[in-house]
């Protein structure tokens, strides 16, 4: 249930909340938490995947769909309250296309709802700040579209290099408080921050790293939410235009600065680019 399937109660609520944001660019809210209703935290729960993988305790969506009503009211009360304690994440191992191995974090389901149900809540300030050529973990995009909007560009532009640039470890070394301090840029509340802490400190089991490991990198340089929950997105997706334009335009080559040269896009954590000239590309490369 998303996009055009969300409820009208949910999609009214989150309207209210985005037109504000486009209005205001520069504003930042501080109060959202209290719209996290049992309605809300419902409508979470059916827009969470039916064959999602469950966590430490292997409970699954049907399972946690039993009793519903009395599993959302019981939750419900326990954030009210301020009770509700994150529990530790499951991880696992995928391979990927070099030969390495990715950490994904599988949350149990309930811990599943409230990320959602924050994630909804937080999109509908920070979707309003993405650039249009942003598609990574965008509600309504895709990696399809942004493989559609990079062939357009190309037959348009007569482009002769593709540049594809991918940050190496990405969630494995976001730092904790620069996480906290760029979200309060748009969204300063303190019940929101109180759950983002919780999860940021939740330990993780399993795979190569045990919890104490994940303790010591804690100390060393601050927790990382580990890729694949519901809100990591949210952290680095939730950018600024400004801050965006600025840091796109000396880091990744994008068309802020030199829009007749180069088209990017940005997808999941990474920039792709595409170039008229492989000569242009180099010099804006190196400055």
């Amino acid at each position: 249930m998303n996009g055009p399937q969300r409820s009208l109660l949910i999609s009214t609520e989150l309207r209210r909340i985005a037109e504000p944001a486009i209005e205001h660019p520069d504003r930042i809210f501080t109060s959202l938490i209290h719209r996290m209703d049992f309605d809300f935290l419902r409508e979470a729960f059916y827009e969470l995947r039916r064959d999602g993988a469950p966590g430490l305790s292997g409970i699954t969506v049907k399972d946690y769909e039993k009793d519903l009503e009395a599993n959302l009211k019981d939750l419900h009360e326990r954030l009210r309250t301020q009770s509700y304690e994150a529990p530790p994440i499951k991880r696992v191992w995928i391979d990927k296309d070099n030969g390495k191995k990715r950490p994904i974090g599988l949350t149990e389901i309930e811990d599943k709802i409230v990320q959602k149900a924050v994630s909804m809540l937080m999109g509908a300030v920070v979707e309003q700040d993405f650039l249009p050529n942003s598609y990574g973990f965008r509600e309504g995009r895709n990696a399809h579209d942004a493989l559609a909007y990079l062939r357009e560009q190309c037959m348009k532009q007569g482009i002769r290099g593709i540049y594809d640039a991918d940050i190496t470890g990405f969630f494995d070394t976001i730092d904790w408080g620069w996480l906290r301090t760029f979200i309060q840029q748009r969204i300063n509340e303190g019940g929101r921050l109180r759950l983002i802490g919780k999860w940021l400190k939740a330990g993780i089991r399993g795979g190569r790293r045990n919890q104490l490991q994940r303790q010591r990198d804690a100390t060393r340089r601050g927790h990382q939410p580990a890729a694949g929950e519901y809100l990591s997105p949210l952290g680095p997706g939730g950018r600024a235009r400004d801050r965006s334009q600025a840091t796109d335009a000396r880091v990744v080559f994008s068309g802020t600065v030199r829009r007749r040269l180069c088209h990017g896009l940005s997808v999941r954590g990474r920039r792709t680019a595409c170039h008229g000239g492989i000569t242009e590309a180099l010099q804006e490369i190196r400055t």
